[in-house]
């Protein structure tokens, strides 16, 4: 015998099965929804945290930029970069170490949704010296004349002066209450920083407190790349102290002294080695000689390097630099000089990031005089040369590393192209003066 339900009973039991599987179907969409709305949640964090953690380790950067340009520098709040803050506090430990915390705030510090913490140690580098510019010239400033050019950026603290389709490829910075960049519409690839700038053409932006006929970006100031009233920059100090270079003195002088004949050490041909070494005269290198340099040199007179002698570092040096320098206590107005000539060469030890660093210490410049620190008259590869109290003048496309002085000229195409390999110049004795982090104090604390 067959039963039927009745068909009220049928659709009962349809309408009972939808509205279980409609129960289901809710209960994982919300669960699912609550997954997708957990993991949203989630990946934004990690996002943030790792922005903020960014932020925090592009503020140590700027910390150890700073304490190499400016000793002073004792940190900041509330600092603006990209899509957050951050803030760097600066304890001392010692004369020579201090403590660094740098905070990360996304997107900033009053309703974070991420905060990072580093904390580190920073020390002053016994033998690293820090150049941060292709070209840096002292209270002197310098004038660039003739096509010259600059490939890095420039520091000055004392006037700019650029003419005759001179050019600048990076930032320019006079800095002080007097700072001061002026042309007649040559080029500042970079931007431009001072107090006064006047017939600039800064290819980024313009930072001045007052300008005439100056433009930004590729047009006339005023526009969104002009920065009216902007606080003057910092004046720095050189990079190299005099105390660094009597230190390198002393430690030329341990390696020995040199007999001297008719008032001059001459090297005329053939090989030679020297360094560490003192030289109580006069060094004069020429004809086809070539020196190979072992360490600091100290010339109580001048240096002249001409015709095609070579001078070249040991090998043995490898990443590290040598100093080559001319200075007599008793006659730095008019002596202390060098003078490099027509076909004369310098080459490194034969690793990247090795340079002879020629020093004069000529202080006429300073004393208002004319007297040259520097004759330089032809290319060389592995130059840098510095004269913290002296005139430097370059010409007739002379190509060097780097050129630090009191006063520079720049004319007749000369050419300075800054190396990277200079931020970071380490000697093999003597002090540095450049800050740098400790191993091992690097500690996310948040």
């Amino acid at each position: 015998m067959t039963f039927y339900l009745p068909i009220r009973y049928k659709k009962g039991q349809i309408l009972l099965f939808a509205l279980i599987f409609a129960g289901i179907f809710a209960t994982v969409s919300t669960a699912l929804v609550g997954y997708m709305t957990s993991y949203g949640r989630f990946e934004r964090t990690i996002v943030t945290a790792t922005q903020a953690l960014t932020l925090a380790e592009g503020a140590l950067d700027k910390t150890i930029s700073q304490l190499n340009q400016n000793p002073s520098y004792t940190g900041e709040t509330g600092t603006l970069l990209g899509n957050g803050v951050f803030s760097v506090a600066i304890s001392n430990i010692d004369s020579r170490t201090k403590q660094v915390t740098a905070t990360g705030y996304v997107p900033n510090a009053t309703s974070p949704s991420a905060i990072k913490v580093i904390k580190a140690t920073v020390a002053i580098n016994d033998s690293v010296i820090s150049f941060h510019y292709g070209i840096q010239s002292g209270q002197g400033g310098f004038r660039m004349e003739n096509s010259s050019e600059i490939i890095g950026n420039v520091h000055s603290t004392g006037a700019i002066s650029m003419l005759n389709s001179s050019k600048i490829s990076g930032d320019a910075i006079s800095a002080g209450a007097t700072g001061q960049i002026s042309g007649a519409g040559n080029d500042i690839t970079g931007s431009a920083y001072a107090h006064t700038l006047s017939g600039i053409d800064a290819g980024i932006d313009a930072y001045y407190v007052t300008q005439t006929s100056t433009k930004a970006s590729g047009s006339n100031c005023p526009n969104s790349h002009c920065h009216p009233n902007s606080p003057d920059q910092a004046t720095v100090p050189l990079p190299i102290s005099d105390t660094q270079i009597s230190q390198w003195e002393t430690a030329a002088a341990a390696g020995g002294t040199a007999t001297c004949s008719g008032g001059s050490y001459n090297i005329s041909s053939g090989s030679a080695s020297i360094g560490p070494l003192k030289i109580p005269c006069n060094l004069n290198i020429s004809g086809s000689s070539v020196v190979t340099v072992g360490g600091h040199i100290w010339v109580t007179g001048n240096i002249i390097v001409q015709n095609s002698a070579k001078v070249k570092m040991a090998a043995s040096l490898g990443a590290s630099n040598v100093a080559i320098i001319a200075d007599k206590p008793t006659d730095r107005l008019n002596g202390s000089t060098i003078k490099v000539q027509n076909s004369a060469t310098f080459e490194n030890s034969g690793t990247v990031g090795s340079f002879v660093f020629l020093i004069s210490q000529n202080n006429s410049a300073e004393n208002g005089g004319d007297e040259e620190a520097f004759e330089l008259s032809n290319s060389a590869s592995a130059l840098v040369a510095y004269a913290a109290h002296g005139l430097i003048p370059l010409a007739n496309s002379v190509s060097l590393k780097e050129v630090t002085a009191y006063k520079i000229k720049l004319q007749n195409s000369a050419k300075v192209t800054y190396d990277t390999g200079l931020p970071s110049a380490v000697f093999q004795s003597g002090p540095g003066g450049s800050w740098s982090f400790v191993p091992g104090t690097y500690a996310i604390t948040r």
